[in-house]
């Protein structure tokens, strides 16, 4: 497999196959090349559906060759999540007891991306359920980075940033309740999008901070996928309205950041953040201002993200660890813990955070976009760390203990989900251990668009995207 072809982008893929200078079948096979490989290393794909991916890609060749006008990322492979369902293909949920398990209905995404022509490649890694911030299953084992497959490629949507940056397919499909895309996408420095709440559709939705959303290594690959997944569906009662806009247009769109206000809070006041990451984002601010922007620091005041996020998430997690143990299956310590201090909380305790606290996490936001029209922050507190079972994190940071690092890890990213925020990571730079960090931005309420362009704004002013691991 050529470099060339493995680090095209999904746009440049349509491009080739439209000019008929590149075939779906070429760039399958050599996908398929690439698991070879790199998995052993990485453990990033649960299932891989070669005979399906051939037989679309032979028949996506044929429909390049009659001329047929077909959507943009029609013969691009993708890897999927093993959280998202996929009818006719093995689905686990990261999970032992689901091993086997084949599910008879599509995801909405799925549906919609099916519709648009991609390739299946297959599902990647993810924790039981997505319960933890990095990628490590009892069924599926560990999942590293692809800048050091010793250390943690985050989580839970690990497996689908690793398969983007490994260069397996140039996009991936994951989901994210309080950074699971964002957190996998800085630790392997990949473009990861968190949706505003409803944007992207989920049937049955029951949780209004999760939602479903695109991994690539370049923007306006990410674009693309929102343009084919974003609109409303009759099964989702919290799905929004579509609005016409086109994101792959806006991350194309010539321009720089001129007149875009932009905040900036290194840390969120909660809890240390690496030295080398700090230096690494004071470096994006620089770069942002290059490309235009006016760029202010700030402090957003935000409650303590741990209790919040016990509060809010713990009772579901009581039901997992219950479910769980009913069904003979091992229960990771810190979904254990986490759902042991939910238990001892009052039906007061976690009615007032999913009411009074989360009000309290959007109009802290707000406050900042009454005067900004972005704000930005690491995406992390940290850069990729040991593999620590689930840990989820080094325990000292700049020398500070920290309370729970497994949830330490996604202290930056919880709260935009939890004010129904659009969000975006994108690669900004390296540490001088060679390890990615990430730039997360963030939008006012619905301001997807808002985010596209800014993010791909910043991304023509560095050279991070061309950045490869040398697997």
């Amino acid at each position: 497999m050529t470099d060339d072809l493995t680090w095209l982008s999904a746009y440049e893929l349509g491009e080739l196959y439209r000019s008929r200078e590149l075939s779906p079948v070429e760039v399958v096979d050599a996908a398929l090349n690439r698991v070879d490989q790199v998995d052993d290393r990485l453990n990033i794909m649960v299932t891989v559906t070669a005979d399906s991916a051939r037989k679309q890609a032979a028949e996506a060749e044929r429909r390049f060759a009659t001329g047929e006008d077909l959507p943009p990322l029609y013969g691009v492979p993708i890897t999927v999540k093993d959280l998202t369902d996929t009818a006719g293909v093995r689905t686990t949920y990261g999970c032992v007891a689901y091993a086997d398990h084949v599910p008879d209905e599509d995801a909405i995404s799925w549906a919609r991306l099916k519709e648009a022509g991609v390739i299946l490649l297959g599902k990647t890694t993810t924790p039981e359920f997505g319960l933890l911030g990095v990628t490590e299953s009892k069924l599926t084992g560990t999942t590293g980075t692809p800048w050091d497959p010793t250390r943690a490629a985050g989580g839970s949507s690990g497996g689908a940033a690793a398969s983007t940056v490994a260069g397996i397919a140039p996009i991936a499909w994951g989901s994210d309740g309080g950074g699971s895309i964002r957190v996998p996408a800085s630790l392997c420095g990949a473009v990861g999008v968190k949706p505003s709440t409803g944007r992207i559709p989920l049937i049955g939705n029951t949780e209004p901070d999760s939602t479903e959303g695109p991994i690539s290594r370049r923007v306006v690959d990410a674009a693309l996928l929102l343009d084919v997944t974003v609109g409303p569906h009759p099964l989702d009662r919290l799905s929004l309205p579509a609005t016409g806009e086109r994101y792959a247009k806006t991350a194309l769109a010539s321009g720089d950041l001129s007149g875009l206000r932009i905040a900036a809070d290194p840390g969120l006041q909660h809890g240390p953040v690496d030295n080398e990451t700090r230096r690494v984002f004071s470096a994006a601010l620089e770069d942002l201002r290059t490309a235009g922007a006016v760029v202010e620091e700030v402090q957003v005041d935000l409650p303590d993200p741990l209790q919040f996020f016990i509060a809010y998430w713990g009772p579901e997690y009581i039901n997992y660890v219950d479910e769980m143990r009913e069904g003979g299956l091992g229960v990771w310590p810190l979904v254990a813990r986490i759902a042991e201090q939910a238990a001892a909380l009052s039906p007061v305790d976690v009615s007032r955070a999913a009411r009074d606290t989360k009000t309290g996490i959007y109009l802290a936001y707000a406050k900042v976009f009454s005067e900004f029209d972005l704000l930005v922050t690491p995406t992390t507190p940290f850069p990729a760390f040991p593999h620590a079972g689930d840990i989820g994190g080094p325990a000292v940071v700049n020398g500070q203990p920290v309370d729970e690092p497994g949830a330490h890890l996604h202290r930056l990213t919880e709260s935009p989900s939890h004010a129904g925020l659009p969000a975006i990571s994108v690669p900004c730079g390296f540490t001088d251990e060679g390890l990615p960090v990430g730039l997360q931005i963030i939008g006012p309420q619905h301001s997807d668009t808002a985010v596209v362009y800014a993010a791909s704004r910043y991304e023509r002013v560095t050279d991070w995207w061309n950045r490869h691991p040398a697997l």
